[in-house]
């Protein structure tokens, strides 16, 4: 998880989410770098709109104000899917 969270906290500091700044960031936690790890995730990064995607993320975890309990609860499953579907891309990473 620190590779991911390294890659956040780059981004939300308007740092480009690059190899070599992921390497600074998590060698300076004192945790040994895996190159493979941070190469794979800078890859996987380089055309991802982050703050899209932070986005889609808190639309999945806030749940419905209006509608039926049916209308929230089918709802709340379907982002439960794609929660569930975005987490097993992201653990492949790192498998």
């Amino acid at each position: 998880m620190e590779y991911v969270y390294a890659a956040l906290l780059l981004h939300k500091l308007g740092k480009e989410v690059s190899e070599d700044g992921l390497k600074k960031v998590i060698s300076a936690t004192g945790v040994t770098v895996d190159d493979a790890k941070v190469k794979l995730l800078a890859n996987a990064l380089k055309n991802v709109n982050i703050d899209e995607e932070l986005e889609k993320a808190i639309a999945i975890a806030t749940p419905v104000a209006s509608g039926s309990n049916a209308e929230v609860k089918e709802v709340k499953e379907e982002k439960k899917e794609e929660a569930s579907a975005a987490a097993e891309g992201l653990s492949s990473l790192f498998g």
